[in-house]
């Protein structure tokens, strides 16, 4: 008797984590025959889809490519299917599937897409270049929201303020930038205004003890309140205060002619440049670092991190004010790297979509940036197709980012496990 009960214990504990992850096998499956039957059957058989990849500037130009629609909409549904079976296969094995099959299977499920809504229109083409330029660009605020909500949440502080942080980091960036005269004064200006966000987030969670998901949400409303008051008096009294003032393109040389990747990666302004450095520093002082081991530690275990000698508080102050910072820089996204006067509310949401990323990256640097991107790539992706004259209704296209905040942190990409200690206040 002794035996059994002793034997049951641990696939009890089990249980609950393969059920989901079966779940989101299932989910994953009928995604991909949904895929199969309207994108892939429901193309016709004579269609065909050109794809452009080439660009003038171009070391080598590469041609354009055709591809019979309904053969490549199949082929791309059953490369979903494959890839929803293997995540069955890795539940049964009790192991975790890598980042790169929820992008593998996005891009697949994308592309049987992208190849439907093309077929048949000999006028028009996919520009597949500048549909991962434009990914890569309107990933920039979530890829920054995301960094700041890692940062913050490995020392322990839950950052529900990264929509307020980044909608005050554009209002800053416009104004500082309107009254110099120049985008880049207020791209400096743009991190001042998350860390004071960040600042006050830091002194309620950790002196006053107040919940600090509550907390986020109060200072979300605070600083939409504001900006928004400040831009119907302030700045549409005196236009000269909110210029739409731009942030030109900064091409690499050499690097910026390669096919493809060239005009992606390498033909960005500053701000995109940033988000690299930002990306490849956090990852490396967060997992590589001594640095990076306290701040986990205070995450985790902060009662063991005091008794070492770490000052848990003032480890998760920091963090937060630098996660505001970095949340700040990524708010001038919307107005001076864009070119874009401040408007009201402007950041739509973005904040916390960029949470849903981080959920989604597992509170990773690298994988909040792949999860960033595939949101960044469903935005452009509702542009694209409304430039081709998609059939899919505008009001469909304009959900689709929403969409797949949902479907990742519903747990489609299997379970993630925040720190232990997440929005616990520490009390000696």
């Amino acid at each position: 008797m002794t035996a059994t009960v002793a034997d049951a214990a641990p696939a009890a504990s089990t249980a609950p984590v393969a059920a989901k992850t079966w779940r989101s096998t299932i989910a994953l499956a009928v995604i991909a025959v949904l895929s199969l039957v309207i994108f892939g059957l429901g193309t016709g058989s004579g269609s065909t889809t050109t794809f452009v990849v080439a660009r003038g500037t171009d070391f080598v130009h590469l041609p354009d490519f055709t591809v019979p629609s309904r053969v490549a909409a199949i082929v791309l549904s059953l490369v979903g299917l494959a890839l929803a079976g293997w995540t069955g296969y890795r539940a049964n094995q009790r192991r975790k599937v890598g980042l790169w099959l929820p992008i593998v299977y996005g891009m697949a499920i994308m592309g049987a897409l992208l190849t439907w809504a093309g077929a048949g229109r000999d006028a028009t083409s996919i520009q597949l270049t500048g549909l991962l330029t434009s990914s890569l660009f309107l990933a920039v605020p979530l890829v920054f929201g995301a960094l700041a909500g890692t940062l913050c949440e490995r020392s322990g502080i839950v950052n529900i303020a990264i929509e307020g942080q980044l909608l005050a980091g554009a209002f800053l960036a416009a104004l500082v930038g309107s009254i110099a005269g120049n985008a880049y004064v207020g791209l400096i200006a743009a991190p001042i205004a998350g860390a004071l966000v960040g600042l006050v987030l830091a002194i309620f969670a950790t002196k006053y003890w107040v919940n600090q998901i509550v907390v986020g949400v109060v200072l979300n409303m605070l600083i939409v309140g504001l900006t928004s008051f400040f831009f119907s008096t302030v700045m549409t009294e005196n236009g000269d205060l909110n210029q739409p003032l731009g942030m030109a393109k900064l091409p690499i040389p050499l690097l910026s002619k390669i096919p493809v990747l060239g005009p992606v990666l390498f033909n960005q302004n500053l701000l995109v440049y940033l988000l690299y450095v930002a990306v490849a520093v956090m990852q490396v002082m967060l997992f590589r670092s001594r640095w990076g081991l306290r701040v986990r530690a205070v995450g985790e275990h902060p009662k063991a991190a005091d008794t070492v000698g770490i000052n848990v508080n003032r480890t998760r102050v920091r963090n937060t004010v630098l996660g505001g910072a970095i949340a700040g820089l990524g708010g001038a996204f919307f107005t001076v790297a864009s070119g874009l006067a401040f408007g009201k509310e402007m950041t739509a949401g973005k904040g916390y979509i960029a949470l849903a990323a981080m959920i989604l990256g597992r509170w990773s640097p690298r994988g909040a940036l792949a999860a960033a991107l595939l949101f960044g790539f469903a935005d452009a992706l509702r542009a694209q197709l409304g430039a081709i004259g998609s059939p899919i209704p505008s009001q469909f296209l304009a959900m689709t980012p929403y969409l797949a905040t949902i479907f990742a942190v519903a747990g489609l990409v299997g379970h993630s496990r925040p720190p232990a200690a997440e929005g616990v206040p520490y009390k000696k």
